[in-house]
């Protein structure tokens, strides 16, 4: 299943979830609003606006009720189907979207720091923003989180 997304503003902390689980999110209200150039018709539309949902029914729009982060997930999960095969966790930037990819472990050196690349062999970098990432102990929290996430299911 490829899901992609564009929400609002007010679901930014949303918009980082749904990044981390691997769905290409975008956050922009012009384009859940339908009038921004960028838009990809097929985006399923995040809102916590009711009439800007009325406006998206019938087109992909979801209507968003939780506050919290999590409980969000878990309404998208649940509207979608998503299943824990449709998802590639930690494979795009949480910053501006895009996928991540390995990258040279000496080619990021001057970014690191010196605790990190004595205890990290592996790094992968956001080709757009240059952001670097590398396997630390929020991998296996977000893991954990992510397993309990779809066995309430």
């Amino acid at each position: 299943m490829s899901v992609k997304f564009a929400t609002e503003e007010t679901l930014g902390r949303l918009t980082k979830w749904l990044r981390l689980l691997g769905f290409d999110t975008c956050e922009d209200s012009s384009q859940v609003n339908e009038s921004g150039p960028a838009l990809d018709r097929d985006r399923y539309r995040l809102t916590r606006t009711r009439k800007r949902y009325e406006q998206l029914q019938g087109n992909r729009g979801i209507f968003i009720q939780a506050n919290e982060p999590a409980q969000q997930i878990r309404e998208v999960i649940r509207a979608l189907n998503i299943s824990k095969k449709d998802i590639n966790p930690y494979s795009r930037c949480l910053v501006c979207n895009t996928l991540i990819e390995p990258v040279d472990r000496e080619g990021v050196r001057y970014a690191i720091p010196d605790y990190i690349w004595e205890h990290c062999e592996k790094f992968r970098q956001c080709r757009r923003c240059r952001k670097i990432y590398w396997a630390g102990s929020h991998i296996d929290r977000g893991l954990k989180w992510i397993k309990i996430l779809f066995e309430e299911r």
